[in-house]
């Protein structure tokens, strides 16, 4: 797993690492890795243009010392001191290098930018955002977000110095004005931020620089293919089509017959022996013809998935009836509709998007997509249930309080019937035997791997994600393990 922790668990680690230390070796530590990360960025170092935006926290005494290391290998580095407060003696160690001060005690401009300072930004190869740290709220203050600007403006790439200044670390969340990072560098572990959008988004790559923290928990895990190899429920020698598990399938409408053929596509290319599909003949005949091995009707299963452009035809009762049999069940899209607050669903996933739980929870979808972390965690605990909320990074959330990301989608991924594709796969998992935690994590992760084979890179379809499932199954599991276990 990836982990990510909070800013407080962060600098209780920090602090009991530093009483352990000489002073100042966590700080060499945390610049020598940058220092080398800005390099390998550019793919050099002698003769680089680098303007370091400096604020008054140890992340600008983490720039100052990296911008020291890098002068001393020959680059031309430049200092912008974006407050009175700063780390005085990586100030001096920069100058000691060779680095200089920009527009120190100059006048301002209309911007509040110190004179000439918005010149250096401009022609500089690469701009180090130590402004603010872990500890720094949302925004950024007139000057910082001015200078900013000039690099965006003129197209010099940021390299943000544990988090980009300006988001919410612990939330993800970017309620104002902040830095869109082409390459975030940071230290000891992952923060919230770097994993969960709308702030993972402005984090870009980011590159993990380990100082020697002991850890907690973490709060938030991402999942990785060795976790998915660990957890796929790859069938024995004595496995049948029962024992490997049987979905039922309740999906599609008059109005929309593709979501059925769609989610069984994504069901099929899952881990388990047989799909029952529940629904219109002439739906039913629709599943059949693309997928002759589909049973059509009612009988025993290990799981449902429901919801899937049911639209008009959407029957609460009988969903509701589901949600208290003992099998679980995925809802989706127009199933969610039968979810309440009134039972005990921990064995159900649901997978909505951001305007489906903008529905459920009635509030505005632009709130779910600006606080996507908090209102996951909100549904799973306020309706008991597992929720897999589906975006750029997909946020799960289990009402035990467990939340895990999948950040390896691409963007391509963003297409009509994706979603019915996840949730037979994501169905198919439950069925298979996994918990809905682990059928969202494992189904989310495969989901994505499969669109970034399809996509390539360019446009793709729902059903061409679903035909590379099983070439993103087998290219996962057949990778050798890094512990040679």
């Amino acid at each position: 797993m990836r982990r990510a922790h909070t800013v407080d668990q962060v600098r209780t680690a920090e602090a009991d690492l530093m009483a352990r230390l000489p002073e100042g070796t966590l700080m060499q530590r945390a610049a020598t890795g940058l220092a080398v990360a800005i390099s390998n960025f550019l793919g050099h170092t002698y003769g680089a243009r680098v303007v370091l935006l400096i604020g008054s926290g140890d992340n600008g005494g983490d720039a100052l010392y990296a911008g020291e290391k890098l002068a001393r290998r020959g680059a031309q580095v430049t200092a912008v001191l974006l407050s009175e407060h700063y780390h005085q003696a990586a100030l001096a160690a920069l100058l000691a290098a060779g680095g200089r001060v920009a527009g120190s005690g100059a006048a301002t401009d209309a911007a509040g930018l110190a004179s000439g300072v918005a010149g250096e930004i401009a022609r500089a190869d690469v701009v180090v955002d130590g402004i603010v740290g872990i500890g720094g709220r949302p925004g950024l203050r007139a000057e910082a977000a001015a200078a900013v600007r000039v690099a965006g403006e003129h197209r010099v790439p940021i390299v943000a110095v544990d988090v980009p200044s300006g988001v919410d670390v612990d939330s993800g969340e970017t309620p104002e004005e902040h830095v869109s990072a082409a390459l975030t560098v940071t230290f000891g572990t992952h923060k919230i931020c770097h994993l969960v959008d709308p702030a993972a988004t402005a984090c870009g790559p980011v590159h993990l620089v380990d100082i020697g923290l002991d850890l907690p928990h973490a709060a938030i895990e991402s999942i990785q293919s060795a976790d998915v190899r660990a957890l796929y429920p790859v069938p024995r020698g004595e496995s049948d089509k029962y024992s490997r598990g049987v979905l039922g399938l309740m999906a599609g409408s008059a109005q929309y017959p593709g979501a059925a053929v769609i989610a069984t596509s994504g069901a099929l290319a899952g881990p388990i022996g047989m799909v029952r599909y529940v629904g219109p003949d002439s739906v039913a005949e629709a599943v059949r013809a693309a997928h002759p091995e589909i049973v059509a009707g009612e009988g025993r299963v290990q799981a449902w998935a429901v919801g899937s452009g049911l639209g008009d035809d959407l029957d609460l009762a009988k969903v509701r009836e589901l949600l208290d049999e003992e099998e679980p069940v995925l809802l989706d899209a127009d199933g969610i509709k039968a979810l309440d607050d009134s039972g005990d669903h921990d064995s159900v996933l649901i997978t909505p998007h951001a305007g489906e739980l903008a529905r459920l929870l009635e509030v505005d979808r632009a709130v779910v997509e600006a606080q996507r972390l908090k209102h996951a965690r909100l549904t799973a605990e306020r309706f008991d249930v597992t929720v897999l909320l589906k975006g750029s990074t997909t946020v799960i959330a289990a009402p035990s309080g467990e939340v895990r990301v999948n950040t390896n989608a691409t963007a391509w991924l963003a297409t009509a019937g994706a979603g019915d594709v996840l949730a037979g796969l994501c169905g198919s998992l439950l069925a298979a035997g996994l918990n809905p935690l682990d059928a969202a994590s494992v189904g989310a992760y495969l989901h994505a791997a499969a669109a970034n084979l399809a996509s390539a890179g360019g446009p793709l379809t729902a059903m061409q994600v679903a035909a590379k499932l099983p070439d993103a199954t087998r290219g996962l599991l057949a990778e050798p393990d890094p512990a040679g276990e």
